[in-house]
């Protein structure tokens, strides 16, 4: 059963594992993976027909990725995964069905940053697609980090990460005009980090 699972799913994130088995996504055929990686995320969506693409500023993470579909899919589609920034993605504005970015917005230099990144992937999202982020968060864990500057903070693991708060996520939510379709939830690792899921539907 284990390696099954593991082939349908790879190292998939157990979050976005969860809104598979919601059917979330189950009307959504265009797919994007920004930071994308060598692919974890993407092997079920490959394994099932949807279309996927993703972006990731790392040449042989893209490479990996570009292998994994061929393999998958025994197609080339290996133009669907290009070396580039959230920030200055070369897609079209409603081009998506879902956007999926996981443990990237953490790695923002700054909120001008970090709302460069979230805009881009929300202009490249259509009309009532799905945005599924997962990123560091103060959320549990207010008291234990040490503001750095810029919207730095020192973690109690000793990484320094570009962390949100609750209410950056609502006011995010509300000047998106996005809706919040689950709870945010988060992981409290021990009081050493905490990630936050974010999941929002473009209106």
């Amino acid at each position: 059963m284990m390696n099954n699972l593991q082939q349908l799913f790879g190292n998939i994130d157990i979050y976005l594992f969860d809104q598979l088995l919601k059917g979330t996504y189950s009307q959504c055929h265009k797919i994007l993976d920004v930071g994308c990686g060598g692919g974890r995320n993407l092997i079920y969506f490959l394994q099932h027909g949807y279309e996927v693409h993703g972006i990731d500023p790392n040449p042989e993470a893209i490479a990996a990725v570009q292998e994994l579909s061929v393999a998958i899919t025994g197609k080339n589609i290996a133009d669907n995964f290009k070396v580039g920034f959230a920030e200055t993605m070369p897609f079209a504005d409603n081009t998506f069905d879902l956007v999926v970015c996981s443990a990237l917005l953490h790695f923002a230099e700054s909120p001008k940053h970090f709302e460069a990144m979230l805009i881009k992937m929300w202009q490249v999202l259509k009309p009532g697609g799905y945005l599924f982020t997962r990123l560091a968060s103060t959320i549990g864990i207010e008291n234990l980090v040490q503001p750095l500057g810029h919207g730095q903070y020192l973690l109690p693991d000793g990484s320094e990460r570009f962390l949100v708060t609750e209410q950056d996520l609502l006011h995010y939510t509300q000047k998106l005009n996005g809706y919040l379709h689950e709870p945010i939830k988060t992981t409290n690792v021990q009081n050493l980090r905490c990630m936050t899921t974010w999941c929002l539907q473009k209106l």
